[in-house]
Formats: structure tokens, C-alpha cells, sequence
């Protein structure tokens, strides 16, 4: 897939979040890459990854960079045999993330 309709898709499923979510992501970039850095690739197939402070341990005192919530697009290409496997790959890829961002632990998203 081309990367610009690539982040189409993505910007579509963050649009399609529900509104009391999508206005409390504050300060993040949501990019697309194709692969994760060398030093992350023996974490598995990584197909995202949020990089930042969860808006739970955030203070009002401290400022901070954006956080960021990475698709690897290439990964995510790998797992799914359809455009339709690849749309809903990227929406449950992001969605982890997002969780991620509000604060949730990977055994809470996994369960």
C-alpha cells in the first residue's frame, strides 16, 4: 500500500474514535514508519508503539515533548493478506496504543 493512502487509513480510524477520547489526545503525533529501529527489532514483529509519559503520570508542572504513537506500516503489511485485514489491523494496532497513551498496562489491553 502507499504510504500517503496509508495515513489516510490512519488518520480515518483516529477520526472514527469516539469524540470523548479523540478530544482528551492532547500532545501526541500519531506518525507511520515503515520498521522499527535496529535496537527494537528483537522485541518481535513490532507493529506500533507508544513513546511517551501516560496522560495518567502526566503532571500540570511538568512540560514535555509531544508523546508519540508509532505504525510500523511494513510490519503491519506482513501480518495481513488484504487491504480489509490491513484496515483493521491498523485500527486494533492503534487503538493498543492509544491505550497505552491513557495510561493502561499491556496485561489490560491483552485481556
Amino acid at each position: 500500500m502507499e504510504r500517503n493512502k496509508f495515513e489516510t487509513l490512519v488518520a480515518q480510524v483516529l477520526n472514527g474514535l469516539p469524540r470523548k477520547f479523540r478530544d482528551k489526545l492532547t500532545n501526541v503525533a500519531v506518525i507511520v514508519e515503515d520498521v522499527p529501529a535496529e535496537e527494537l527489532k528483537s522485541e518481535g514483529l513490532l507493529l506500533g508503539l507508544f513513546h511517551g509519559i501516560p496522560r495518567t503520570e502526566k503532571s500540570v508542572f511538568f512540560a514535555s515533548l509531544p508523546d508519540r504513537i508509532i505504525l510500523y506500516q511494513r510490519n503491519i503489511e506482513a501480518v495481513c493478506s488484504s487491504e480489509a485485514e490491513v484496515r483493521r489491523q491498523v485500527r486494533s494496532t492503534l487503538l493498543h496504543e492509544v491505550g497505552h497513551y491513557f495510561g493502561l498496562r499491556e496485561d489490560e489491553l491483552r485481556g
